[in-house]
């Protein structure tokens, strides 16, 4: 696949920030008609884009930094050339959440409340984002057999064909995944009667991490830490988190009731 969109006089536009920027632009159309439904301010939440949003590009870029710095320690300029690809979603997600949550309680704002309201915004774009990975050639798993990826259309097979070889299409999968999620979180949110807050948000951070612990292990380009790898065991934390996050909210709940 050819990662270039096309060229403005010498510069590329790259499919990668393009499949980006459309993820975020869905992610916010989902977040406003979840705010006109639920009845809150769509603007608290764009005011808090504007600072989570770089704040996750550099969350993003620092954590694969931190892990790879073997590759970029002759080159430092190259840390800040992130149209290639190196964004790793779990440190955007980190970061985002640390603006977020000061941004809360500058506002006076109840989090988990909003935090709700853009769970599923957040993992369709990270839905649309992987294909980003797909056009760049990366995130992808071991090797295949032509027998197993004929089963996928056509432009599937194209992309990952690399080299003459055949690879798992992981970030198809995650993408399906991340559909899938947010599908559920729909449902969560719009359910009849719901007023705990903070059952969303703990419902994406544990089925997210439930999907991407299994996806993570086919991948081939993992960031490690010696011989284990790093997404995975975020991932395990972020299950205990989200799980803890549900009960919590459960038991507030009944003990109001």
């Amino acid at each position: 696949m050819n990662p270039v969109a096309f060229q403005i006089g010498s510069f590329e536009v790259r499919w990668y920030g393009i499949l980006i920027a459309f993820g975020v632009i869905a992610a916010i159309i989902l977040t406003g008609y979840n705010c006109r439904k639920k009845n809150l301010d769509f603007d608290v939440i764009l005011d808090a884009f504007f600072i989570a949003f770089p704040t996750a590009i550099v969350g993003a870029r620092a954590y694969y930094v931190i892990f790879e710095f073997e590759n970029y320690k002759n080159n430092l300029i190259d840390v800040f050339n992130i149209r290639k690809g190196g964004l790793a979603i779990h440190g955007g997600l980190i970061g985002a959440f640390i603006a977020v949550y000061i941004f809360s309680k500058i506002k006076k704002i109840e989090l988990l409340k909003y935090l709700d309201i853009v769970a599923p915004a957040i993992i369709l774009a990270q839905a649309i984002g992987r294909w980003g990975n797909f056009m760049n050639g990366e995130a992808h798993g071991g090797e295949v057999s032509y027998e197993f990826i004929s089963h996928f259309p056509a432009f599937i097979q194209k992309g990952m064909n690399i080299g003459g070889i055949y690879y798992h299409p992981t970030f198809l999968y995650e993408s399906i995944w991340n559909i899938l999620v947010c599908i559920i979180l729909l449902i969560i949110l719009y359910k009849k009667n719901n007023e705990e807050n903070g059952i969303v948000i703990g419902s994406y951070i544990t089925l997210y991490s439930l999907g991407r612990v299994f996806i993570e292990g086919l991948r081939t380009d993992s960031l490690m830490l010696g011989s284990l790898r790093v997404a995975q065991l975020v991932s395990i934390a972020g299950m205990i988190l989200g799980i803890g996050l549900i009960v919590y909210v459960k038991r507030k709940r009944n003990i109001k009731v």
